[in-house]
This record gives C-alpha cells, structure tokens and sequence, in this order.
C-alpha cells in the first residue's frame, strides 16, 4: 500500500537544488484542511476551540496559520508563549499546561493572560506567592487506575502529571476561598490514539466530574480541555479518526450529563498539534550510500537527530522513493543515517523500490514531533524547514543550522 504526496518529484527537486537536504516541507493548504475539519465536527457547542499544542510544530509561521484558522497555543514553556505572542496569540488563546514550573514562567503566563492549568496542589500556595492568582485557574486531573493511558504516554497511575480526584476538590475549594472566581478542568491521557471512543470515554470522565464538583462545591466549571491525543494513520493500512464520529458521541453524552443536569452552558476545548500538522509534514532526504553485510542498507543523508520517532518508539514512517511510485517494491532494506547510535533506523526490513544514491526519499508523516525534538548529538545541525503554500511556491520558514550556530555558545577565549 502506498501514501499520496501533495507535490511531485519536479517540485521537490528545485527545491533540494536551493536547499540541500535534509529539509522538512510541509502542506499549507493540507494544515488548514485539518484545522476545518476538527472545527467543523464541533459547531454544535457554542466556543469550541483547539489550541494548538506548540511543541508539535513550533514554528512562527505555521503557529500563524492555525491562528488564523482560529486556534490557540497550547505551551508547555517561555518560549512557546513567546512563539505564540510573536504571531499575536495572547490572553485566553493561550493555555499554559507546564509541570515541575518555575515561577518565573509562572509569571510570565500570567502576564500574557494566559489560562494557568496547575499541575499539583501544592502550585496553588508557589502561584499565589509567587505571582498572584489570576481569575480564572484550570486544573490538570490524573484518573489514575480509573483509566488506562496508551503506550506513548503510559498510564496514568505511572504518570508524573496532575491532580487526584481528591486533590481535584481540595483544589477547587482553596481557590474559591482563595478568591478566585472562574474554573476550568483538564486532562491529558493518551497520544497518537486512533480509537475514537477513547475521547468520547474521555469526555463522560469529565461531564462526571464537572456533576461532582458543582455538587460537592456549588461551583460551576467554565470549560474544559479533553486533551489532545488524536492519532493520525502512519501506515497506509490505518484509518484516520472519525472526528465526526467522535463529536456526535460527546454531544449525546453532554446533553445527558450538562443539559440534563443544568450544567450548560459548558465549553469544550481540545489541545491537538499532532492531527493538525502531522499529516502534512515531510522529511526529505537523499540517499548517498548502500552497505551489504548481514542485511542490506540503504544511508541517507538524514539522521535519527533530525527525525527521532522511529529510533525512539519503534515508531512506523512510510517512505516514498520520488519517481518510483510505481515500481516494484522487491527490495528487503533497513534505512539508516550516519548517527553513532545503532537506532539510527528510518525503517527496518521495509520493502522498497531499487533505490539508487541520488533518489530522493519522502519520509510521511513529520509534521508534528519531528524537527521539533531534533537534537545535536555527533555534532549535526538542524534541517531547514520550507512551507509549500497554498498558491503552490514554497517559503523557507526556517534556515538550516550553520556551523557557526553550532559553535555559537561556546568559549574559545582561553584557545584563542
């Protein structure tokens, strides 16, 4: 089985003849595509909104398409704030989910008007003396043995993030002594899941609890935040998400549990990156060697620093080879890169057309997690990212890493 591409050989070709490879391309018109379709599944509840989970893809210029298509930021750091107020991303489109947080950060958020989503009681004492509390606090629940997590993000009991369901209320109730006058509640269990009911699963936790908080504490929840998570199809045999699907079962659901308990109104927001841009992602490398020993090896000029999934998770990437779409796929070959770490796989025992040094190959599926947890081991650089916009140019939207960068943070003084 094979994956389609938004662009031809030709096109990629000019483009490696302006930047060398490896570079990430990825699809404008494909990311907004996305942000439509998740948005057009969730019109029916009034202040629907995804705020875009920044570390997928933190790039200001695909932040300013998602914005533009009416999301948010989701972040984790400063620097994600600042990626996000750069391309006019402030106040309550930002959510600021962080753990183990300093204050400095803390502050920052605050002063941004970010939602501040606390990760442990104990934050609720470090931000009110740290910076002040702010109006409105969300809380970051962790069901525990109540739900199981997927392989990616483990589970929950295992996980370092969030509230008990007891804290849960413990917390509330401080921050309403405490002054504060608007909540939200939050969570975050899986990643890459493609089982849609996981999320309608998902939704009924919090509608509950959402019924438990006003009951126990009179306090009604302003939002909340079902998480990201939603996987996309990495093999071509995978199904995308029904988000449809997914909507139409959290609708049933929230007129039983909020309209039928006079919970409403009840916005619902998400944290997606990965569904948004993952799709329309690519790493584009050339191969420049082949090794025959226990096995066949294809070496390319792209490494496990600028894609790290596959060494990292085991994780499947289809490849493409350009202008041999249609050949056969008769040769058994594990494709590598030249990293000091024998994880540095691509792919393990694909099947795939003759590939010769020169051919270019299109790794699917980098849009999200992909040059964004590239690193400098062995001394390599970062790749240049290029945006193929809508009205089929490309931009470059980041440089390539320079020596000269590399070495930038280092003193040479004392060699001098």
């Amino acid at each position: 089985m094979t994956k389609s591409l938004p662009f031809d050989e030709a096109t990629v070709r000019a483009i490696a003849e302006q930047y060398p490879t490896p570079f990430y391309l990825y699809d404008e018109r494909g990311i907004r595509q996305s942000c439509r379709q998740l948005y057009s599944a969730f019109d029916w509840i009034d202040g629907f909104k995804n705020y875009f989970a920044v570390k997928a893809t933190p790039n200001p210029h695909i932040l300013k398409i998602v914005a533009e298509e009416g999301m948010g930021g989701d972040c984790s750091s400063l620097p994600e704030l600042m990626l996000c107020e750069r391309v006019g991303l402030t106040g309550e489109s930002i959510m600021f989910t962080s753990n183990n947080t300093p204050a400095s950060e803390y502050a920052a958020a605050k002063q941004r008007g970010a939602i501040l989503n606390l990760d442990d009681l104990t934050h609720i004492d470090f931000v009110e003396q740290q910076v002040g509390l702010p109006e409105l606090i969300s809380f970051r629940y962790n069901p525990g043995p109540a739900r199981s997590g997927n392989v990616i993000i483990g589970n929950p009991e295992e996980a370092k993030y969030g509230f008990t369901e007891a804290q849960l209320l413990e917390g509330y109730r401080l921050c309403q002594q405490k002054g504060v006058k608007r909540f939200a509640l939050h969570t975050m269990v899986a990643s890459n899941e493609l089982d849609g009911s996981f999320f309608v699963e998902t939704a009924k936790m919090l509608f509950d609890l959402v019924a438990k908080i006003h009951r126990e504490l009179g306090i009604r929840i302003e939002f909340v935040n079902l998480g990201g998570g939603i996987g996309i199809p990495y093999r071509p045999e995978q199904q995308p998400v029904d988000l449809n699907a997914v909507s139409a079962g959290i609708r049933e659901l929230y007129d039983e549990l909020i309209v039928g308990n006079d919970l409403a109104p009840l916005r619902i927001v998400m944290e997606n990156g990965r569904v948004i841009t993952g799709p329309h992602g690519y790493l584009v490398t050339e191969c420049i060697h082949h090794k025959h020993i226990y096995r066949d090896y294809v070496g390319v000029d792209a490494c496990m620093a600028n894609l790290m999934r596959p060494g990292m998770y085991g994780a499947y990437h289809h490849i493409t080879v350009l202008g041999k779409e249609d050949a056969p796929h008769d040769c058994c070959v594990d494709v590598v890169g030249s990293l000091c770490e024998n994880n540095d796989k691509f792919a393990i025992a694909r099947e795939l057309p003759r590939i010769e040094s020169g051919d270019l190959l299109v790794i699917h599926d980098a849009g999200a997690h992909g040059h964004a947890m590239g690193f400098q081991y062995n001394g390599k650089l970062r790749s240049a990212e290029i945006l193929l916009q809508e009205n089929g140019e490309t931009r470059l939207i980041r440089r390539a890493e320079t020596y000269d960068d590399y070495f930038a943070t280092l003193d040479f003084g004392a060699f001098a």
